[in-house]
């Protein structure tokens, strides 16, 4: 445990061992029936229910260097992949559609104290299924170390609920054609998670320096989404803007939300 000018590193016991549970509750809807014509999206269920890991692996959450509250820094792949592995064997980073901006792994300090330190990430990942992919708006989660030995005190991995919270993209012959191709379908999965930990002793941690959860997130939608850089003013505000200044309002419309994958 080293501290500098309000910067902590953090590192981990690689001969410590966690025990994570991995979850995938049955899909509720879809907007064109996949998840009940399709077997491999039907039948999606985590690979592993538990799993023992060595803390090793979740190194790759830490960053290399000193960093202060609300830092930003990249995940690194490999250890990411092997815990997605829990879920579905083949996991996927690299995203098999690029928006443009949006693949990635980040991780921010949101707060800490002498013996606890809290990370907040946020990483987009798929699933290669049979015949397609299964693509979650986001993994979104918190990793929780104590300072003084290095052990993992809480980690917690998943999609948030939404109305709609992934998209697939199935390789199929419809009824009514006869050459197979790619169709696309959006859906609400109830939970995909992993995790391991205590959430009252979590929740009862008072940390000398913080930021919100919300804040945190906020620094890793940036990273994420240029469109989030954008100084976003309401209708209103537009309106009197463009009086003032004698300027055009160009106004578009979007089918869907610009910060995460299922839009």
């Amino acid at each position: 445990m080293n501290t500098l000018s309000n910067k902590i590193t953090l590192n981990l016991d690689r001969d410590a061992e966690v025990n994570v549970k991995g979850s995938i509750a049955p899909i509720e809807y879809t907007q064109y029936n996949f998840h009940v014509e399709w077997d491999a999206l039907a039948n999606l269920r985590a690979a592993e229910p538990e799993k023992l890991y060595s803390s090793s692996i979740f190194s790759d959450f830490l960053p290399s260097h000193p960093i202060s509250v609300g830092d930003v820094w990249e995940v690194k792949q490999d250890g990411v992949l092997e815990i997605l592995k829990q879920l579905h064997p083949e996991p996927n980073v690299d995203m098999h559609l690029n928006a443009g901006d949006s693949c990635g792994l980040w991780a921010c300090l949101r707060a800490y104290n002498d013996e606890h330190a809290d990370i907040v990430f946020r990483i987009h990942a798929e699933f290669a299924l049979k015949d397609g992919w299964f693509t979650p708006s986001q993994f979104k989660g918190n990793l929780v170390i104590d300072r003084s030995n290095g052990s993992i005190v809480s980690f917690e991995m998943s999609v948030p609920k939404g109305v709609l919270n992934f998209d697939v993209n199935w390789y199929t012959i419809l009824e009514g054609y006869s050459k197979p191709a790619w169709y696309t379908d959006i859906g609400y999965c109830p939970q995909m998670k992993l995790r391991t930990g205590i959430d009252d002793f979590i929740h009862n941690i008072k940390y000398t320096e913080s930021i919100t959860q919300e804040e945190a997130s906020n620094k890793l939608i940036s990273c994420f989404y240029k469109s989030q850089q954008i100084n976003w003013v309401s209708l209103e505000e537009a309106l009197q803007m463009a009086t003032v200044q004698q300027k055009p309002i160009h106004a578009i419309s979007i089918n869907g939300p610009l910060i995460d994958e299922s839009c």
